[in-house]
């Protein structure tokens, strides 16, 4: 069955969300599929009950659908309240929409001017300076602010003239918050001096808009010539042969198609000055909120932070085709280890499965001084040097996990059997590790290494 759209009015019960949610109830009936409201409780006020009673009652005045959904933020010391309610409710909001829904959001000119203020204040480039678009993806749905273009003071005669109850939130006046400073202190004196100072900073955001995508474009026609060897990297010689706002232009879009919060001016100054001409086999890293930019030989990566390697030697009586991730102590999120015949996944009833599930093994990481002699090979050499033979990068050696037999290195997990010294006994298959992060960069695939 076809899914019909529907509109969700994203409702914390203020002035601006008030008058929405009345206006979208009036032409309900022009609107795809139907109306809902959305209204987030961060768990950050004691009044926080109270405004989704409040909330529920409008609703039901207006009989529209109302859910509420609590965050329960707990912000760390030193971050910034703003950004983690922010980032928070567009993921609430993401995950609320099924493919084709619109989300509508009670933003208006007043606000995009004071974005476009306070992206000016923080240094941003032509993304940020485009503010609020009218309409952005969002999850499996979109982003509609349908009041954009409407001013504060409009929206306050239409809720006066309906007769509107709305919540006064007590931290809106406080200007500890760089927006409400803005909005309290200094947007009263540019309105004084230059009254139609929001519908000129508006004009200015469009006019950033259409140049941020232009140079959208533009970086999306470059980026196509700039892979790299291994899948979603970037091919370091590639990128030194365009000029420098391109490769931070390319750069910018590289890591936002990849859900990346972007990189600040000395950042991306960085990636571009110690990253890449560094040599080849260095291990540079720049790194900000969520993510690292790391390069191996000539491809850059960028990837979520690592975890701290695991440390523990882990015996293990081995049980063939089952996930031992949960039994090895892996850090959340590295994966599982698996044992596949050489044909294919092993049947635990088989007589090989049998033969290797009756050993014990040994898990280690990051062991330095071990060789091993790949079955295909005809001499032992260095685990450095198998590893750089597979092309594994330096900051994931940390993480693979090594198979002990007794003392004999048997496996390096994802790479290689290695003989051990009664390897004429062993079944023939491998260890692969799987569902790792790395797994998207086509590493650590057993059938492709020659090893």
């Amino acid at each position: 069955m076809k899914h019909v759209s529907n509109c969700w009015i994203a409702f914390s019960g203020g002035l601006d969300s008030s008058v929405l949610l009345s206006a979208a109830a009036t032409v309900r009936e022009h609107l795809p599929g139907a109306l809902y409201a959305i209204h987030l409780d961060h768990g950050l006020h004691p009044d926080a009950c109270e405004w989704a009673a409040h909330c529920q009652s409008q609703c039901d005045l207006l009989a529209v659908p109302f859910t509420v959904r609590r965050l329960h933020l707990r912000p760390l010391p030193g971050e910034s309240i703003e950004a983690v309610a922010r980032e928070a409710r567009y993921r609430a909001f993401s995950s609320l929409l099924a493919p084709g829904d619109l989300l509508l959001t009670a933003h208006n000119r007043d606000d995009q001017a004071e974005t476009l203020l306070l992206a000016l204040l923080r240094g941003s480039g032509a993304q940020g300076l485009a503010a609020m678009p009218f309409a952005a993806p969002l999850g499996t749905g979109r982003l509609v602010r349908p009041l954009l273009d409407v001013t504060r003071e409009s929206l306050v005669a239409y809720a006066r003239s309906r007769g509107l109850a709305w919540i006064e939130d007590p931290s809106n006046r406080e200007t500890a918050m760089d927006r409400n400073y803005l909005r309290l202190r200094v947007l009263p004196l540019l309105r004084a001096r230059w009254p139609a100072f929001a519908t000129t900073l508006s004009r200015s955001a469009s006019h950033c808009a259409e140049a941020a995508q232009l140079t959208d474009r533009l970086a999306a026609q470059t980026l196509a010539g700039l892979d790299g060897e291994r899948p979603g990297t970037i091919g370091i010689p590639a990128l030194l042969r365009i000029d420098r706002p391109l490769q931070k232009a390319a750069l910018r879009l590289w890591l936002r198609r990849r859900d990346f919060a972007l990189p600040d001016t000395r950042q991306i100054d960085r990636i571009l000055d110690e990253v890449l001409p560094a040599r080849p086999d260095a291990n540079p890293l720049v790194a900000w909120s969520g993510c690292e930019i790391r390069r191996y030989r000539q491809d850059l990566f960028a990837l979520p932070p690592l975890p701290d390697p695991p440390l523990a030697t882990l015996e293990i009586d081995w049980q063939v085709g089952g996930d031992v991730a949960a039994m090895l102590g892996l850090p959340k999120g590295l994966g599982r280890l698996e044992w596949h015949a050489a044909s294919d996944r092993v049947d635990p009833t088989d007589g090989q499965a049998s033969e290797l599930g009756q050993q014990s093994l040994i898990v280690r990481f990051g062991l330095t001084g071990q060789d091993c002699q790949p079955l295909r090979a005809d001499h032992r050499r260095p685990l450095k040097k198998v590893f750089q033979e597979a092309g594994i990068p330096v900051w994931l050696r940390p993480y693979v996990p090594l198979v002990f037999k007794g003392a004999s290195l048997i496996a390096v997990a994802g790479v290689c059997r290695c003989r051990s010294p009664d390897s004429a006994t062993d079944p023939l298959g491998e260890f692969r590790w799987v569902g790792h992060p790395w797994e998207e960069f086509g590493l650590l695939m057993q059938e492709r290494r020659r090893v």
